[in-house]
Parts: structure tokens; C-alpha cells; sequence
């Protein structure tokens, strides 16, 4: 069986883990921080957004494979993924501490929302009542 939604989303975690990465290098690079933040600011809120990412999305991207696996998935679970993944992009940039702090609640909010609503549906998976 082919898991088209979480190969995709995974391909989507790919592309933003490298573009939160990349986000922290730039500031190590401007400021010539080579290892920890320096006492940089902005170093450590994009760590923080990078270290988030990495610790939700393996959560979702399993509950979402395990979903798909079940064939339970239908036409939801895909925007779905892809609201948590625009959830992921917005927090990224919240963390920046700009005019977009509001992205951090929103995303912080949709991550929450999305890992619950994914472990309820799985938890209905299981007991047959989906």
C-alpha cells in the first residue's frame, strides 16, 4: 500500500526542517556563532521553533500513517496535514518575535489541535467505532 498523504506531508517536514534550519544558519553566520546561541536572541527563538518542529511532527506524521494504513484516511486527512505543516510555517515565523508573533500562537494552537484530533480518530480506529 502506497502512503500517499504521509509521504507527501513527510516530504513537506523535509522541505521545512531544512528552511528552519537554514533560518538558524543565516543568524549563525551574520553574527559568527559557530556553536550554542551566543546569547543571541534571535538564534535561540529560531532553535527553539526548529527543536519544536522536530519534537511534534513525527507525532502527526506517524498518527497520520497509521490512519492511512488503517484506509481510514479519506479525503480530510491530507488538508488536514497540510493546515498542521502551514501551522509549522506560521509558529516558525512567530518565533521570530516581529510583527508576525501572532503566527506562534496560531501555530502552537493548530499544532495542538491537530495532534489531539489525528490520537482521537486513531483512538476511534481502533475501537472499530470509524
Amino acid at each position: 500500500m502506497l502512503l500517499t498523504t504521509t509521504l507527501s506531508l513527510a516530504a513537506a517536514a523535509a522541505v521545512i526542517n531544512f528552511w528552519l534550519a537554514l533560518r538558524c544558519g543565516q543568524v549563525r553566520a551574520k553574527e559568527k556563532i559557530s556553536i550554542g546561541t551566543g546569547g543571541n536572541d534571535l538564534l535561540e527563538r529560531r532553535m527553539r521553533a526548529q527543536l519544536n518542529f522536530v519534537e511534534n511532527t513525527p507525532w502527526v506524521l506517524l498518527l497520520i500513517a497509521g490512519i492511512e494504513l488503517a484506509g481510514k484516511g479519506g479525503a480530510w486527512l491530507a488538508p488536514v496535514g497540510g493546515l498542521y505543516m502551514l501551522g509549522r510555517v506560521a509558529h516558525g515565523l512567530g518565533m521570530d518575535g516581529t510583527n508576525l508573533e501572532k503566527g506562534r500562537g496560531i501555530g502552537t494552537m493548530i499544532t495542538m489541535l491537530t495532534q489531539l484530533g489525528l490520537a482521537v480518530v486513531a483512538v476511534l480506529v481502533v475501537l472499530g467505532m470509524m
